[in-house]
């Protein structure tokens, strides 16, 4: 893998003062999976790509001392990968993906 994109789309509950995003993963160009729409702000997006790349085996992401995750930007730098995220701010609710799926699934469900 040369290059993992994540590109979030984030919404801003006025009403509740909370923070929604969903975001999509690619790995070289090509789609792997998409995060639903959930809860989070700033970066935390990359933080859940960070996470779904390791438990689907697409990076072996060491956990630091506390058992969390070593950040997805360090991974890639210590392993060659061109990083790119990208996040939409001031979306519509509607905007936001609202089912997990990933290309791989679907493509074994035909």
């Amino acid at each position: 893998m040369k290059t993992i994109t994540i590109r979030a789309k984030e919404w801003f509950d006025k009403a509740n003062g909370n923070s929604y995003f969903s975001a999509r993963i690619y790995a070289d160009d090509k789609h792997i999976a998409t995060l639903p729409y959930q809860y989070g702000y700033g970066e935390h997006y990359a933080d859940m790509a960070n996470e779904w790349l390791a438990d689907n085996n697409y990076i072996s992401s060491l956990k630091g001392p506390n058992g969390s995750l070593n950040p997805l930007w360090r991974y890639c730098e210590t392993h060659g990968i061109h990083l790119e995220t990208f996040k939409q701010d001031r979306c519509l609710k509607r905007e936001l993906d609202k089912d997990a799926y990933s290309v791989f699934s679907l493509n074994l469900a035909v």
